[in-house]
């Protein structure tokens, strides 16, 4: 389970320095994300057959940090939206 929160939060740093722009997130924010994405990369490997979902693997790791990197920009539109709201 450690395991699993350390890569979630490497998965999100990673995605952060990958996606372009600053982002808004704090360091919890980029932590579930990560791991939502890691869930997401593991569980299409799985399908794939590349390996078990919570089995560390170069295409579910790739998978992760597209995740995250879309999850991110998710992010970022929805509290853009909220901003403008107010």
């Amino acid at each position: 389970m450690i395991g699993f929160i350390v890569a979630g939060l490497i998965i999100g740093a990673l995605a952060r320095l990958i996606k372009p722009g600053k982002q808004n997130l704090g360091l919890l924010a980029t932590l579930l994300l990560g791991l939502v994405g890691s869930v997401i990369g593991g569980t299409i490997a799985s399908l794939l057959r590349q390996g078990n979902i919570f089995e560390l693997n170069f295409l579910g790791f790739v998978l992760a940090v597209v995740a995250s990197v879309l999850l991110i920009g998710v992010a970022e539109t929805l509290s853009g939206r909220r901003r403008v709201t107010r």
